[in-house]
């Protein structure tokens, strides 16, 4: 069998690193590893594709549009069998997904129908989800609407982050991967509909997105705090035309006084943090940074009781 891989991020990694060891014990071959190069205004934290194709002499190929009728037909030449895309970036049109004789599939991350679309390692954070999982699915030229192949589903714990449910993800992955490629391989691998009713679709989140509605429920402002808290940019508020990132803290149900108002910091508990009123409840800060400056935990910003009384916005 011959293979084109498109990946990128931990997820594209681990598949990639899943299927290299699969070919080898299988004797199929992957003709091109498909990545893009990373962008300089990204900060680059995760696994890198093309370094793991790299070690292992597979060829490599960074189209800036995977969709050019040049590129389509270098890998037309190539004759491949597979196409698999593991969090590859770019959306492919229908001349990519015809280039494989057998099929193309996509990983996704989360449980399809749900949560299409980008970012679902985010979304089920800020929607407070309890679990989430993922999908090996055929490719359509609309975003993940095809038969299902398989499915790994992963419980989301309160504690959870973006980065601890994507680290099980991933792992997830290169476990999904290794028990169904031989099942696709060997024409044994299920194929399920999907039930479109049921789906759901959300779009990619940018650093503005962090800002925090503090008369939301501090539940809610919780879940907004754990899907973008490290590596990822960041929930922030302002004060004073100040940036303060909050990366960590946690939701306190004891009621707000009726002279609070969501937003206003109402104490500071001793070697814990700051208190703020929010919609619903109370948000306890215990690690924040002004923008540009170091970061501060929670007996630090106990300290801060002169800011009682002030308001975010």
């Amino acid at each position: 069998m011959r293979i084109i891989f498109m990946g990128y991020h931990n997820i594209g990694y681990a598949c990639l690193e899943a299927l290299i060891e699969l070919s080898r014990e299988l004797g199929d071959e992957i003709i091109a590893v498909v990545t893009h190069a990373d962008d300089p205004k990204e900060d680059i934290w995760f696994a890198s594709v093309r370094q793991l194709a790299f070690e292992n002499y597979l060829p490599v190929y960074q189209p800036a549009n995977p969709n050019d009728p040049a590129f389509v037909a270098a890998m037309q030449a190539l004759q491949p069998d597979w196409l698999f895309s593991c969090y590859y970036r770019h959306m492919l049109k229908q001349p990519v997904l015809d280039l494989p004789r057998l099929g193309a599939l996509n990983l996704h991350g989360s449980l399809l129908p749900r949560y299409r679309g980008r970012c679902p390692v985010n979304w089920v954070l800020v929607f407070g989800e309890a679990e989430t999982g993922i999908t090996l699915h055929y490719m359509e030229e609309k975003a993940d609407r095809g038969d299902i192949v398989a499915q790994h589903r992963i419980p989301i714990t309160p504690e959870d982050t973006a980065a601890t449910l994507l680290a099980r993800m991933t792992a997830a992955a290169g476990t999904l991967f290794r028990e169904t490629y031989p099942l696709l391989r060997s024409g044994q691998a299920p194929r399920l509909l999907q039930d479109h009713a049921q789906a759901s679709y959300f779009g990619g989140r940018r650093p503005e997105d962090g800002k925090i509605d503090w008369r939301q429920p501090a539940t809610a402002i919780y879940n907004l705090m754990r899907a973008v808290t490290h590596p990822y940019p960041g929930a922030f508020t302002t004060l004073s035309g100040r940036k303060l990132f909050i990366w960590n803290g946690r939701a306190m149900a004891s009621p707000a006084a009726a002279s609070d108002v969501p937003g206003q910091i109402t104490g500071a508990i001793p070697g814990e943090g700051l208190m703020v009123a929010t919609g619903s409840g109370h948000f306890l800060i215990t690690q924040a940074q002004w923008e540009g400056e170091p970061e501060f935990l929670g007996p630090v910003l106990a300290t801060w009781e002169y800011l009682v009384g002030e308001k975010f916005s």
